[in-house]
């Protein structure tokens, strides 16, 4: 479709001028002439943004050939003085302050879990909308946080000697948050509501009340018999459901069937590094669902274990407060959106015959999807919701180098406002502290934004895929299980912090942790994922909503607005350590064993990824490693794993031959992992006429070639070759 001096893919027009633009207020001719216009003012400055990253990153390949040819060692202070001289060390002295108003208290006030999950997926976005709450008992019993010895193993039919120990874990859970003044809740055979207080009865005939009795918050049923009792603890609601006729309640003192707690406070729907999206037709798919959860309408059905399930969005929900009148509990986690990076550009929109910059069509069009929220057009069960009471929309800004990026992206966002009449700075951004310029240059970067930023985070996995490509020239990386220990690992995940309470984020925007990459892992999780919060971290990511209910307790814990006062004053990481090269130490050599099964785990993770992105356009999976052991797999992990590999080929610890060798051979193991998928094409033993495995093949020969060492170009093209050859 011609519009202007626009081409517009007939799926893309169809979509906007059908299903996106109707009740907004906004013509079909306004909103096409004002992306033309976006794209025609900031599209080349986009374009000189990308040339300048390419200019720093030549200039930095020099400096570490000649720091390498001159045999002295790496020179950390040296380095430092050169990253300041070419201007990609960006250092501000002065105060910043956040200044982003109108922003919810799910980001603003409330410590809690947050999920990432791809929004292409409307089973999934919706599973992450509606984990706001979650069951504490279902998380215990279905997953490995409780030991299976003693009787206690987990199975099809349900084990009531199970079921005990989460009953008693769950008792536990109230005694440390909620305690009572003088009973154990594991005495207690009856609750009730008197006289605004919450009263417990033991079996003796003590009536206990809460130590802190601000804690109740309401119930639902009677006041002498309640069907559920709701507390709360750091902002945090926990609900205790009562039936004594439910098979759980039955084995209760008090009919307690289930303990539900708030979880998934926030959620990130995303348009990145999940989501397999290459054309319009697939970006169509993956607008429509976000559309749908801004307006309420977005459902889905779908067969679980031989039962046909729908699912819809919660509606609000209503309990009596304390005092008796009613109180609205929320049920659907805020919902963010993260679009695509400034790197990317797509053909569904034309300029002049070129494909465009895809991030500005990305906050154009889904601004306008979130204009159904903005205006209180949304409807669940034909009553109004909203996702953002203060009529905020959340945009998470990712892969973005340093403070000129977060800018123009503060500027696509204004002019994005004025096209769709909506109220400036309504549109807030979340800032991905995952590169190393914008880790450097976090203060500058948070003052370009900081009447509309809402959000940093570290991202461990991208910040590393981007350490091994940027300082590719500086010599041979540490194993990729070592990055963990680096010294820059840990100043960058304190400076993240640091650096955002001393910019005045505190009750303004979320300063996040990233991803636990393992799902079936949860007792790891549970013991590891509590150093988020004890870090000062207000959110951290989670690859499930039993993840979220997991990591939940750990905000019961710790009092995250607490622990970042505590932090205020910590001395900030040093720029040494920022910027300390995980290279292999002089003198140190890897066996051979070592350096195959380095080689093979970053092929395995390659292929078993490659083969759902390029082969079934599943754009965030879980790949069982070589000891089959699952791990969540995205464009970021995708990332790490060829750079790493690029790196060692450059530096001659495999050899061309060897990773040659190592794909065919793991490709039957990843043959074998899906045997039984139907869906799923081998690669094995005709290699190459498999579009998976030469997408892995050219993925890691150019990958040092590539710019900021990302993945999408070949991704993409692979997959659109899968979609040609599957075509009638």
């Amino acid at each position: 479709m011609r519009v202007g001096s626009l081409d517009v893919e007939d799926p893309l027009y169809e979509f906007v001028a059908v299903e996106a633009l109707p009740g907004t207020g906004v013509h079909i001719d306004e909103f096409w002439g004002a992306l033309e216009d976006i794209l025609s003012d900031l599209g080349p400055r986009n374009d000189a943004l990308l040339a300048r990253r390419d200019e720093l990153q030549a200039q930095i390949d020099d400096w570490h050939r000649a720091a390498r040819a001159d045999g002295g060692g790496h020179d950390t202070e040296a380095y430092a003085n050169f990253l300041r001289d070419i201007g990609y060390l960006n250092y501000m002295d002065a105060t910043v302050t956040a200044t982003t108003a109108n922003v919810d208290p799910e980001i603003a006030d409330v410590a809690g879990p947050q999920l990432v999950v791809p929004v292409d997926n409307a089973r999934y976005a919706l599973n992450a909308a509606n984990a706001r709450w979650g069951s504490l008992y279902d998380a215990l019993y279905g997953t490995d946080v409780l030991s299976e010895a003693d009787g206690c193993s987990r199975g099809d039919a349900y084990n009531p000697v199970r079921g005990d120990k989460v009953i008693a874990a769950g008792r536990e859970f109230l005694d440390t948050h909620f305690t009572l003044d003088a009973a154990s809740h594991g005495w207690v055979t009856g609750y009730s509501v008197q006289d605004a207080t919450l009263r417990a009865r033991s079996g003796d005939g003590t009536v206990s009340a809460l130590l802190r009795p601000e804690q109740f918050v309401g119930y639902t049923g009677e006041a002498d018999r309640p069907a559920s009792v709701v507390l709360c603890k750091n902002g945090l609601h926990c609900e205790v459901l009562i039936d004594a006729d439910h098979p759980v309640g039955r084995r209760d003192h008090a009919g307690v069937c289930d303990i539900r707690l708030e979880s998934a406070v926030t959620a990130i729907m995303d348009f990145e590094d999940s989501v397999a999206a290459v054309d319009a037709d697939d970006k169509v798919a993956v607008y429509r669902n976000w559309l749908g959860l801004m307006q309420g309408t977005l459902e889905t059905t779908f067969v679980r274990d031989g039962t046909t399930v729908h699912r819809a969005l919660n509606p609000d929900r209503s309990i009596t407060g304390a005092d008796g009148a009613a109180v609205t509990l929320p049920t659907r986690s805020l919902m963010l959106i993260r679009n695509v990076g400034p790197h990317l550009r797509t053909d569904m929109v034309r300029l002049g015959g070129e494909p465009v910059c895809e991030t500005m069509v990305d906050a154009m069009v889904t601004a306008l999807c979130a204009v159904a929220d903005v205006r209180g057009m949304a409807r669940v069960n034909g009553r109004p919701v909203r996702n953002s009471a203060t009529g905020s929309v959340y945009i998470v800004k990712p892969k973005m180098h340093g403070p000129d990026e977060v800018a123009l992206a503060c500027e696509l966002f204004s002019r994005i406002e004025a096209a769709l009449g909506l109220v400036p700075r309504t549109l807030k951004i979340g800032i991905m502290d995952e590169e190393r310029r914008t880790s450097l240059g976090l203060k500058e970067c948070i003052a370009r934004a900081r009447d509309r930023v809402v959000f940093i985070n570290t991202g461990f996995l991208d910040r590393t895929g981007d350490e091994i490509h940027t300082d590719m020239e500086a010599g041979p990386m540490i194993p990729k299980a070592e990055m963990r220990t680096a010294a820059w690992l840990g100043a960058y995940e304190n400076s993240n912090v640091d650096t955002g309470l001393a910019c005045g984020l505190r009750g303004r925007a979320q300063i996040g942790k990233g991803m636990w990459t393992m799902p079936t892992e949860m007792a790891a999780m549970a013991k590891a994922k509590i150093q988020h919060p004890i870090a000062g971290a207000s959110t951290a990511w989670v690859p499930s909503p039993t993840a979220a209910t997991l990591h939940a307790m750990h905000y019961f814990l710790v009092d995250v607005a607490d622990r970042q006062s505590d932090l205020a004053d910590r001395t900030p990481a040093r720029l040494a350590s920022l910027i300390d090269i995980p290279v292999m130490p002089a003198g140190r050599e890897l066996s051979g064993d070592e350096i195959q099964r380095e080689l093979d785990n970053n092929v395995q993770g390659i292929l078993g990824y490659l083969v759902r992105w390029v082969g079934q356009g599943v754009g965030c999976s879980t790949v069982p490693d070589i000891a089959e052991v699952g791990l969540m797999e995205d464009l970021a992990t995708l990332r790490i794993s060829s750079q790493h590999i690029a790196n060692w080929l450059h530096h001659g610890l495999i050899t061309a031959e060897a990773v040659h060798e190592s794909m065919r051979r793991i490709a039957n193991l990843v043959d074998q992992q899906n045997r039984n998928d139907p869906a799923y094409e081998a690669m094995a033993p005709d290699y190459e006429s498999s579009i998976p495995f030469q997408a892995a093949v050219e993925l890691v020969f150019t990958a040092r070639d590539e710019p900021n060492g990302y993945t999408e170009r070949v991704l993409r093209s692979h997959r659109r070759k899968v979609k040609a050859h599957s075509q009638p």
